[in-house]
């Protein structure tokens, strides 16, 4: 792996550091255990992480999808009191959050509903997609919940492993990262790395055009990181000078034996993620 330090990129500043909160694939539903998810402990495991947030003060928190889930017999006033309610606990966190959407938020609701239950910070509120910069680094935010006919993901016209990103949303992306010469970051839930996977269960999990996302990241050639979700068991893979790291789902396994959460460190020429619970700690360099 090749050593590319943070400041190869013009103004890049990040001598004080910079720290971030990383949760994803909560999906909390106030419904009984299925297999290994434990969906009411999303609950006790999201306050143990906010407070663990607040306790490092963080600069923000962000949420790669899948915040909620729904009921066996789903309806969408149930489905959007489990969303505000787990919502409610994640903005306990003293700073700014932001949300990625993932397919489950929109099961048994649309992505307006989603968007005006949940709350994201300053001028990404009610953004599907979206881009922020902090302490000398930029962060960019993708939606990929869109069909094969590049259609918004509604309730009965989506399937989990047909997720796309459009055209409109790719020609943004690629003025948002030409136009910036800080180092970047990209959060999603679906995968962009389909480069690395072992098999086809894997493959279905990526993003369908994930190549002509990772070109256009790759032209643009400061996007320093992925950070992704949606594959529960978590993952890591690197391709040109970019790391993908997939986080592993706070949903699985009953509380407290099992979480999962990380604080994300950028500082100098590295990212280190340390790991809580069932996460794992691992540093990037750069």
């Amino acid at each position: 792996m090749s050593l590319l330090p943070l400041m190869k990129y013009a103004n890049a500043t990040t001598v004080e550091g910079l720290k971030f909160g990383l949760v994803t694939d909560l999906h909390y539903a106030d419904r009984e255990i299925n297999k290994t998810r434990h969906y009411r402990d999303s609950i006790a495991k999201l306050q143990d992480a906010v407070k663990e947030f607040n306790q490092q003060d963080v600069d923000f928190v962000i949420n790669l999808g899948d915040l909620k889930d729904e009921s066996k017999d789903p309806s969408r006033k149930e489905t959007l009191q489990f969303l505000n309610t787990i919502e409610k606990v994640l903005q306990k966190f003293n700073g700014p959050i932001y949300h990625v959407l993932g397919n489950h938020d929109m099961d048994s609701i649309t992505k307006k509903d989603y968007l005006k239950t949940t709350k994201n910070s300053g001028k990404a509120k009610g953004k599907s997609y979206y881009a922020f910069q902090m302490k000398g680094i930029r962060f960019v935010v993708l939606d990929a919940n869109y069909n094969s006919e590049m259609q918004d993901y509604e309730p009965g016209n989506f399937k989990w492993n047909d997720a796309n990103i459009p055209e409109e949303q790719l020609k943004w992306l690629e003025k948002e990262l030409s136009d910036s010469d800080l180092p970047t970051v990209v959060f999603i839930h679906q995968l962009l790395d389909d480069f690395a996977m072992k098999d086809d269960h894997d493959l279905l999990h990526c993003v369908k055009n994930a190549a002509e996302v990772r070109t256009i990241m790759e032209k643009a050639g400061n996007v320093i990181a992925v950070f992704q979700g949606h594959d529960h068991a978590g993952n890591y893979s690197y391709n040109a000078e970019t790391h993908f790291f997939t986080m592993k789902a706070m949903v699985e396994g009953a509380y407290p034996e099992n979480n999962c959460y990380a604080v994300v460190e950028i500082k100098g020429g590295e990212i280190h993620i340390d790991g809580f619970g069932h996460g794992e700690d691992r540093t990037l360099f750069l």
